[in-house]
C-alpha cells in the first residue's frame, strides 16, 4: 500500500513577500491584506439594536463586492498565569476566609475551563487582489494593487463601523508574521530572514 504524502500548507500557499504597508504577496501575483475585526457584543444589544446591526451587516455584504474571506480563529485559554497570580496574592493574604474563598475561586475556574473548554476568538477579514494584466510595469502595478486593497479596507472599515465593529488594518510585518504563524504553523525562511 502506497503511503499518502501530505504536503504542508506552505507548498500550496507560498508567501513570497510581506511589504511595509501590510500587504502580502502570495503565489501567482496575488496580493492579500489582513484586517483584524473587534466585534460588537451582539448578545448585549436590545432587539431594536440587533435589527439595526443585521441591516448594517447586509449593507456591508452588498457594498463590498470584492474577494474576501472571513476567518474566526479559536484559541484555547491558558489560565495558568491567572491562577498563579491568584495563588501568589493568596500567600500574602492574612484573612483565612479570603484565602479559602480564593482557593474555591481557583477550583471553580479550573472546573469551568474543563467543562466548557474556555477559548478566546480572533476575527479576521482577508481581502485579495490578483494581477489580471502583466502590461503595466511591476512598480506601477503594485501601486495600483496596494491602492485598491487599501480602498477596500477603508470600505470594510466604514461599513462595519455602522454595525458597531472596529476594523484594524494589520500593517506591521512582525504582527503579520505572528498571525500567519497562527494560521499556517510556520512561514517560509526567506520571509523571516528578510526582516532580520
Amino acid at each position: 500500500m502506497k503511503k499518502e504524502i501530505i504536503e504542508p500548507i506552505q507548498n500550496w500557499l507560498p508567501i513570497e513577500d510581506i511589504f511595509e504597508n501590510g500587504i502580502i504577496k502570495v503565489k501567482e501575483n496575488n496580493y492579500i491584506k489582513i484586517i483584524k475585526i473587534i466585534p460588537v457584543n451582539y448578545n448585549l444589544k436590545s432587539d431594536l439594536e440587533k435589527e439595526a446591526i443585521l441591516n448594517s451587516y447586509q449593507t456591508f455584504l452588498k457594498t463590498c463586492q470584492f474577494d474576501m474571506q472571513i476567518i474566526i480563529q479559536s484559541n484555547k485559554e491558558d489560565l495558568s498565569e491567572h491562577i498563579k497570580k491568584i495563588r501568589k496574592q493568596n500567600e500574602k493574604q492574612e484573612n483565612e476566609n479570603m484565602k479559602l474563598l480564593s482557593e474555591k475561586y481557583i477550583e471553580f475556574i479550573q472546573r469551568k475551563n474543563l467543562e466548557q473548554h474556555s477559548s478566546s476568538k480572533n476575527f479576521y477579514i482577508i481581502i485579495q487582489k490578483s494581477n489580471l494584466s502583466n502590461k503595466n510595469s511591476k512598480t506601477n502595478f503594485q501601486e495600483i494593487i496596494f491602492q485598491e486593497l487599501n480602498e477596500n479596507y477603508l470600505k470594510i472599515k466604514e461599513c462595519l463601523s455602522r454595525c458597531g465593529n472596529l476594523a484594524i488594518s494589520i500593517d506591521e510585518p512582525e504582527t503579520i508574521k505572528t498571525i500567519l504563524k497562527s494560521f499556517l504553523g510556520n512561514i517560509p525562511n526567506h520571509i523571516i530572514e528578510k526582516e532580520n
